[in-house]
């Protein structure tokens, strides 16, 4: 018994840190999935399928559904669901470290490891206070967007306003998308403060930890500016958003004749819906045209920032991938943007980041294609938003067959973790590139 125990240490040991994450989560959903599967929980009966999907969807914070998760689960079955948006949404290495750091003082270098490839954070930043500071962040902005929500659905006349003030500020800030109302917010589409709240809450969870801090400190006078890699996240999620606004606004009609104050607020709102893979919708998905579909399939491929609770390819990875073209066309042989050369292992990560990427949305959209039958335009979206947790669909999802389910299942995994964090814990348990300060810029 003690030389089994010593040997599965010594295995546990040898793991890498992203195969190490990896199978955490998997013990998380599958955790969750058996909860789910108890009677207790449900309000009517779901199939062993329909809670594994919904179990790795609300781990993986997309917010795809089968079932109806208010009309499907009772109040302890949701608060279950939302656990484990909250778990995966700030990371599951976050709790066991958080409590380790309460009982300890200080984390363990194997814990510490683990944790800076959880939040992606450079090797010399100091992770014991960074957990701190996760946790505190995220229970403020959480608590402050529930508050505000409160006052919002009450003034809206929702019922029990106060749990679904709750739910959705937790879900907004996880990007997770899972709503207590079967159409999400296409109710409260004219609602300005319901949409601006969800909106902020979000914004603040995809641009993720480091960078918040990271303007904290700015704004308190404890740096002198902010680092490149938070420069970089804040200017290109601001300009994304902008241009996708405008592009939605001019070329989606089915919101054309709505008043142009309702027009530009679901514009807006479902563009950083798509950008900070937050999934929520005010407007039907199924309704929009081919261009704007194909427009939130680039915003969802682009996605959120490193250190964030979104996920996607990452803005940073795309930035560098920016850069590296524009370097070819220049002739150059180095990287460089906004003139900080990007080292070459941020290159390399970003180019393989961009091939996993790619390579898990075309086999997934492949295989969909092989096991459903309806139009591709709908499949593409469905594994785009699946891999990139984002939880839009066109209305498919419930629709899906066993197959197609269990392919959707996969994807929203591989999203969580990363393709390339995926990849790397499937055929290498060596230890993955690290940034060497906090300038380099993080994929």
């Amino acid at each position: 018994m003690k030389r089994s125990l010593k040997g599965l240490a010594v295995f546990w040991g040898r793991l890498s840190p992203t195969r190490l994450v990896a199978i955490g989560y998997l013990a998380y959903a599958v955790a969750g999935w058996i909860v789910l599967c108890l009677p207790v929980v449900q309000a009517k009966s779901v199939t062993w399928l329909d809670n594994l999907f919904t179990s790795v969807s609300a781990l993986s914070t997309t917010g795809l559904v089968t079932v109806s998760t208010s009309g499907s689960y009772n109040l302890l079955g949701q608060a279950i669901i939302l656990l484990l948006i909250q778990v995966g949404g700030i990371g599951y290495m976050t709790f066991g470290s958080f409590v380790v750091l309460s009982r300890t003082g200080a984390l363990p270098e194997r814990r510490r490891e683990i944790a800076r490839t959880v939040f992606s954070v450079p090797a010399d930043l100091h992770i014991d206070h960074l957990l701190r500071s996760v946790i505190v962040f995220t229970a403020i902005i959480e608590a402050a967007g529930a508050a505000a929500l409160y006052g919002a659905f009450r003034h809206a006349g929702v019922q029990a306003a106060a749990w679904s003030s709750i739910f959705h500020s937790i879900s907004a800030f996880c990007t997770a998308g899972f709503s207590l109302y079967d159409n999400s917010l296409e109710a409260y589409r004219s609602d300005f403060w319901i949409n601006t709240i969800l909106g902020i809450v979000s914004y603040l969870g995809a641009v993720g930890f480091i960078v918040c801090l990271d303007v904290w400190r700015r704004v308190t006078g404890r740096a002198r500016r902010i680092t490149l890699t938070s420069r970089i996240i804040l200017i290109s999620t601001f300009w994304l958003t902008v241009a996708g606004m405008l592009l939605f606004f001019i070329c989606e009609p089915s919101i054309r004749a709505l008043d142009t104050d309702d027009r530009l607020l679901a514009s807006l709102f479902q563009v950083m819906a798509a950008l900070t893979t937050v999934g929520f919708n005010s407007i039907p998905i199924s309704q929009l045209s081919q261009a704007s579909l194909f427009l939130m399939i680039l915003l969802m491929l682009v996605g959120a920032s490193p250190s964030g609770t979104g996920g996607g390819l990452k803005t940073t990875t795309f930035t560098a991938i920016l850069g590296v073209m524009r370097s070819a066309m220049k002739g150059a042989e180095r990287v460089y943007f906004w003139g900080k050369e990007i080292p070459a292992a941020r290159v390399w990560l970003a180019m393989a980041s961009l091939g996993f990427y790619a390579g898990s949305l075309i086999l997934g959209s492949f295989l969909l294609a092989l096991s459903e039958s309806h139009g591709f335009e709908n499949l593409l979206f469905e594994a785009a938003s699946a891999l990139g947790t984002v939880g839009l669909s066109t209305g498919i999802t419930s629709q899906l067959t066993h197959v197609g389910k269990l392919i959707v299942i996969a994807l929203m995994f591989v999203g969580r973790i990363g393709p390339l964090a995926f990849g790397l814990s499937l055929f290498c348990g060596g230890k993955e590139p690290r940034p060497s300060g906090q300038e380099d810029l993080a994929v």
